[in-house]
This record gives structure tokens, C-alpha cells and sequence, in this order.
């Protein structure tokens, strides 16, 4: 198999897996790092193809979509430890405004 070929298929089986982080996960952290490892096999692709054509049209693309996993990672870590300080918990199907509490 070529090795360019053989690109897309590395980056399919990450995103497969990147899926079933988020989809089986419960840990909020584990739930981000799913989603980065999803958009770096975007950006996997990104680069089989460009260099398949031989244009800087998919690098560029890549530097606008590594910009938005730095700030997706930035402000979801940042969302994430303020909800963990406010719920004491990290796993999402806990945390809920309109939990009853035992009295």
C-alpha cells in the first residue's frame, strides 16, 4: 500500500476512537482529550491530502484548525475545573441545577 494511501486509514481509526472516547466516556477530561484526538485525525487528513496534490491549500487550513483545538482545549479546561470546583464532580451526568437533595 502507498504511503500517502495508507494516511487516511490511520486517520479513520483515530477518529473512530476519538468517537467512542466522547460517546463512552464519563470523565470530563476524557471527553476533551476525544475530541482533540478527532480533530488531529481531521488534520491527519488534511495533510495526506495536500501533499497528495502538492499545494499549501490543506497547511493552511491546518494552522486555522489547530488554532481552534488550542482555544477549544483552553476554554473547555477552563470550563471544566470551574464546574468541578462548583459541583465537586467531573463526570457530566452528575452535575444537573435541579438535583433533588435528600432531606
Amino acid at each position: 500500500m502507498n504511503p500517502i494511501m495508507s494516511l487516511p486509514v490511520l486517520a479513520t481509526v483515530l477518529f473512530c476512537i476519538g468517537l467512542l472516547v466522547v460517546i463512552f466516556k464519563k470523565n470530563t477530561i476524557m471527553i476533551l482529550i476525544g475530541l482533540e484526538l478527532m480533530l488531529n485525525s481531521a488534520n491527519l487528513n488534511l495533510i495526506a491530502f495536500s501533499s497528495y496534490r502538492a499545494d499549501a491549500d490543506g497547511q493552511l487550513l491546518i494552522l486555522f484548525i489547530l488554532i481552534v483545538a488550542v482555544c477549544e482545549a483552553a476554554v473547555g479546561l477552563a470550563i471544566a475545573l470551574r464546574v468541578y470546583r462548583y459541583y465537586q464532580t467531573s463526570i457530566p451526568e452528575n452535575i444537573s441545577e435541579l438535583k433533588e437533595t435528600a432531606s
